[in-house]
């Protein structure tokens, strides 16, 4: 899910939709307004799920999209390969989620986790 807001109303650490990718912004420029245009924003994002560094050039007045993001939390019930089994703390739906390489030694059966939703993906997000 994602809804629109304007430019101007962004700021770091926030996030913003570029090329349909849910990122998380990591600095904002502003130009002043010329002869012949309006002033312009340029912002530099890095993506939550892909990890890829983008740009997005517009005017301050333009209307972005900004995805729905949404931190949860869940209980590992299982561990097969490099997937985990989560059951959701709120509403007790269970999932399958990728261990990252880094959070392999961390993540264990029967421990809370904390993990990202947004855009219709999901990844673990444990801060260690």
């Amino acid at each position: 899910m994602k809804e629109q807001v304007e430019a101007r109303s962004l700021k770091e650490g926030r996030y913003i939709l570029i090329d349909d990718e849910p990122c998380v912004i990591k600095s904002m420029s502003h130009s002043k307004t010329g002869k012949h245009g309006s002033a312009k924003f340029r912002i530099d994002a890095i993506g939550i799920f892909d990890g890829s560094k983008r740009s997005y050039v517009a005017p301050v007045t333009d209307k972005v999209y900004v995805p729905l993001v949404e931190r949860k939390t869940g209980q590992v019930i299982a561990i097969s390969n490099e997937v985990a089994q989560i059951m959701d703390n709120a509403d007790y739906s269970t999932l399958e989620i990728k261990i990252p390489d880094e959070l392999k030694g961390i993540v264990e059966v029967g421990k809370e986790v904390s993990y990202i939703a947004a855009m219709g993906k999901i990844k673990l997000d444990m801060r260690t």
